[in-house]
């Protein structure tokens, strides 16, 4: 294993441009294989969800809804606490971010907005390379909070057609309604279209491979259904100066590439001596921690950087042209520096703020932009399923005072006869 190593300036933009143009999840050879599923599955609904499962899955599909309350959990007693004490975290935080209705008086009129929620959402969670019952809590208890009346679940099936236990006890203490065992592009199209056993959901969240980005993207696209965000590869960019511990650096960093092959780890620094110490101890950990080796190797050595700028600031412009989905700050100064920050998904501060807390625990959504999305995109809250409801109630004074106004922007838009007229007739 060998990361590369730069010396790099941001004044020089030849030295940083192609890391830059980081890989965003090329998902446009997958649209040729998603878009016939789409359709398929909108013609043909459950009988097309069952003929893809067993051509990609190898499983035959008898039934795949679940009543989440209809069915018992069994999972260890420290896995229900550990996922209690992440959804009461998650709440908690999800919940101070609920917006209440506001009003304004202008030029006399009174002018408000009401938030309304989306009535439909569905969570998907993987079933690939790893497991995550996590992914199930960050997407449902924001809905939750906001209002969604019927949330759903969608997950490939296990080996043997059913539902890992963990991810229906995260389900069921989220609040989700109902589960699909069902995965890939066929799942996503039943929950965009609707089929005669899937309800339909207005809004689809969660991460998938490239086939789900894509049919997500696409059916976002022509506006079928809501999205988060496009989806691209996890990644990290930590910000750190001769203060931060190298093994904790590296450990971050491969934290990362474990999720897989195509993942980014970016270590931005002015310390040469950090660097070649980090360098050092990412080898040193994939020695003596061999568990996803092959794949946590291949993302360090094929994606991932450590960069040495001139100064911390340097760093900090680069963090900002990069934003990137997780970034620590592990400096001296890391609250002054937290303040220079424009562009992130989730920011982490300190020596002790490692990104899986982010992941687990703290409380913040690790559903988040990535290949540099976050200079356009939010995390994943509770606003991300509530609409702005604009509303006015406009008195007969304002009006009277201000249809001189309208009736000047009417004539210059040529719509006087009757956008004009329309304030007009309310004046006499």
């Amino acid at each position: 294993m060998a990361i590369k190593i730069k010396k790099i300036s941001i004044k020089n933009e030849t030295d940083y441009i192609d890391i830059l143009k980081r890989a965003k999840g090329d998902i446009s050879e997958a649209f040729d294989v998603v878009i016939p599923i789409l359709k398929d599955v909108e013609k043909n609904g459950d009988e097309a969800i069952s003929r893809y499962t067993e051509k990609f899955d190898k499983i035959k599909l008898n039934q795949f809804k679940i009543n989440t309350r209809e069915v018992e959990a069994n999972i260890p007693a420290d896995w229900k606490l550990a996922l209690e004490k992440a959804k009461s975290n998650i709440r908690q935080f999800h919940a101070a971010q609920l917006k209440t209705k506001t009003e304004i008086t202008i030029s006399g009129n009174r002018l408000g907005i009401k938030y309304t929620p989306v009535e439909s959402v569905a969570v998907y969670a993987p079933g690939g390379k790893a497991l995550y019952p996590s992914s199930v809590l960050m997407g449902a208890i924001p809905a939750k909070i906001a209002g969604v009346k019927n949330v759903s679940l969608i997950t490939p099936p296990s080996k043997e057609g059913g539902l890992n236990p963990v991810l229906l006890y995260a389900a069921q203490i989220a609040g989700v309604d109902t589960i699909y065992t069902v995965g890939g592009a066929q799942g996503i199209a039943g929950l965009a279209y609707g089929t005669e056993t899937i309800t339909k959901a207005e809004f689809i969240v969660g991460p998938g491979n490239r086939y789900v980005t894509a049919a997500k993207s696409y059916l976002a696209g022509v506006g079928q259904i809501g999205i988060e965000s496009p989806a691209g590869p996890s990644e990290v960019l930590i910000i750190a100066d001769k203060t931060a511990n190298p093994q904790w650096v590296a450990c971050d960093m491969l934290s990362q590439a474990e999720h897989g092959e195509d993942s980014v780890a970016i270590l931005v620094t002015d310390s040469e001596e950090l660097a070649k110490n980090v360098d050092l101890e990412l080898k040193k950990a994939l020695a003596s921690r061999p568990k996803r080796r092959e794949m946590k190797a291949r993302a360090i050595d094929d994606n991932s950087y450590i960069l040495i700028f001139p100064n911390i600031d340097e760093a900090i412009d680069f963090s900002n042209l990069y934003a990137p989905e997780h970034l620590e700050i592990i400096t001296q100064n890391y609250e002054k520096d937290f303040e220079k920050i424009i562009h992130a998904g989730s920011v982490f501060l300190g020596p002790y703020s490692p990104v899986a807390m982010g992941d687990y625990i703290s409380g913040t959504n690790h559903v988040l932009p990535t290949a540099g999305g976050s200079r356009i995109y939010s995390s994943l809250g509770v606003d991300t399923f509530l609409k702005r409801v604009t509303y006015q109630e406009i008195r007969l004074a304002p009006l009277k005072e201000l249809y001189p106004y309208v009736k000047i922007l009417s004539e210059i838009e040529g719509l006087d006869e009757e956008h004009g007229t329309s304030v007009y007739l309310r004046t006499l």
